[in-house]
């Protein structure tokens, strides 16, 4: 009875986000009051130093409020960055050079759902990628369900550590782990298996017709296919830099630099392969790309200078505020160090380098505060159901049910969590801040390794966005899909199970 109690605010989370189709922030609002009472009436608190139920709430409500702000002060920059390269027209300098590289649909799959979906996941996150590429899909040909589909499934290996980083912070506030350890570790699941998705967006791009298929598959450097060569060399150029980022910065690059340097390096062999423009267009295109490009490589730069010169560093790490309520209750960030602080910089620096006006920087950012209420809600509401179930005892609850039924071979499941949190919450990094306790908790009682398994939620998390409901209903809403979102589900659903699947048995093998 314990467990199904503490289950019960992620029961009826489920059923009015998908039966009723009720938003993350009114869902949220619901599962937490019943925690709530629950935490109140069923458990009592777990925190016995707390002075009573309601010091316990208000000091839940405040470990949520904190985190959100800090999750905020990265979403805020990203959407700036957002809006400004809208309104500006970057995004359509952009969507000409992809359609200028390759006429053929393989190629264009690679460089729009792959490399520049990677991109924006990893530049700004939160729905961007399959908002963004969609209808540079669309506008290249492919139909709207495909569009959706191949922009979903290419984007999810980096969703770990979309909008630099954010996924993984509520991880560190929570375990206690640093984000390099979780990095590392989940880095290491999408290293390994990330190609499986490349395999899924090749087979799905190829053209109708068995003759342009065929042409298609024969792998030729030429116009007429981009062929499974193509694209292992498109899973190398991403999947490597962004091991290598994950293993040796952290979470904040791994995405967005991946895709940076794998898209260079992907565009460079296309153009060794005959599709070279001509000079007048190979300047042109090369200056309308840096300037459309201005803030995501100050980012870069900014993001890298305080991630690996040691002496800066620990300087930006040495400001740090701290806070504690009860003895119980608390939360630090190093506000120079945050990625938020990078991403403002990015912003406002980036814009400058392009010549944008500071009143167009603060139009971009108008626009980018008016879509904040609605996440914050969201964020809130979330962040606190969390904090009381653990707080209450009822994650513990929980991992203690799921180690008597499952024992050892929880790691197999263990990223069916994290994808049911995504499909719940249709965010990856909401679902870590409702399952990272429960993740932590089981591995405990399992006496399995507490990393493994939390990276095992991250990479879960992660694939979830393949089939989440609110970013098929969001992406297909940007190219006129219009009730056929059952269509993109059911081409992205086996992608879905087989990485899911994949996942699951490599988190069992390193956890033995």
């Amino acid at each position: 009875m314990a467990a199904l109690a503490a289950l019960l605010p992620i029961l009826v989370i489920l059923v009015l986000m998908i039966g009723l189709r009720w938003s993350a922030a009114a869902a949220g609002t619901v599962g937490l009051a019943l925690a709530v009472a629950y935490a109140v009436f069923g458990y009592g608190t777990a925190t016995h130093a707390v002075p009573g139920p309601a010091g316990a709430a208000g000091g839940a409500l405040a470990e949520a409020a904190f985190v959100a702000a800090t999750i905020l002060w990265i979403v805020f920059p990203a959407l700036c960055i957002y809006e400004l390269q809208l309104g500006s027209g970057a995004f359509e300098v952009l969507k000409r050079a992809l359609g200028r590289l390759s006429s053929d649909r393989r190629i264009a799959a690679l460089l729009v759902a792959w490399f520049f979906g990677l991109f924006m996941e990893g530049a700004a996150g939160f729905g961007t990628p399959v908002a963004l590429a969609a209808p540079i899909l669309v506008g290249l040909g492919f139909s709207p369900v495909r569009a959706v589909t191949l922009v979903l499934i290419g984007h999810a290996a980096g969703v770990s550590f979309g909008a630099v980083g954010t996924p993984v912070l509520p991880q560190v506030a929570v375990t206690g782990l640093s984000g390099q350890d979780i990095a590392a570790a989940t880095g290491l699941l999408h290293g390994v298996l990330g190609a499986i998705l490349l395999a899924f967006v090749v087979r799905l791009a190829a053209p109708a017709s068995g003759a342009a298929a065929g042409a298609a598959g024969r792998g030729g450097a030429g116009r007429g296919g981009a062929g499974w060569g193509w694209a292992g060399l498109a899973a190398a150029c991403f999947l490597l830099p962004f091991l290598a980022l994950s293993l040796f910065v952290g979470p904040e690059l791994p995405t967005l630099g991946g895709a940076l340097v794998g898209g260079a390096l992907f565009v460079a062999a296309l153009r060794l392969a005959g599709r070279r423009a001509g000079p007048a267009e190979g300047r042109w295109e090369g200056a309308a790309l840096l300037r459309a490009s201005m803030p995501y490589a100050v980012l870069l730069a900014l993001v890298l200078a305080t991630r690996l010169v040691g002496p800066l560093r620990e300087a930006l790490l040495g400001l740090d505020w701290r806070w504690s309520l009860h003895g119980a209750f608390g939360g630090s960030v190093a506000p120079f160090y945050h990625p938020g602080t990078m991403l403002m910089l990015g912003f406002l620096l980036g814009g400058l380098a392009q010549g944008r006006r500071p009143g167009e920087l603060g139009r971009a950012a108008a626009l980018g505060a008016r879509r904040l209420p609605l996440v914050a809600a969201a964020l809130v509401a979330m962040l606190a159901l969390s904090r009381i179930m653990v707080h209450a005892g009822m994650i513990a609850a929980l991992a203690e049910t799921a180690a008597g039924t499952l024992g050892p071979a929880w790691p197999l499941l263990a990223p069916a969590v994290g994808i049911l949190g995504t499909f719940v919450t249709g965010s990856a990094t909401a679902s870590n801040i409702l399952l990272t306790d429960f993740q932590q908790a089981t591995a405990a009682a399992l006496g399995l390794p507490v990393l493994h398994l939390v990276a095992a939620q991250g990479f879960g998390a992660a694939v979830g966005n393949i089939v989440c409901p609110h970013n098929v209903i969001a992406g297909g809403a940007t190219v006129g899909l219009g009730g056929r979102e059952g269509e993109v589900l059911r081409r992205t659903a086996p992608a879905c199970a087989a990485y899911g699947a994949a996942g699951g048995i490599l988190v069992f093998l390193l956890a033995l």
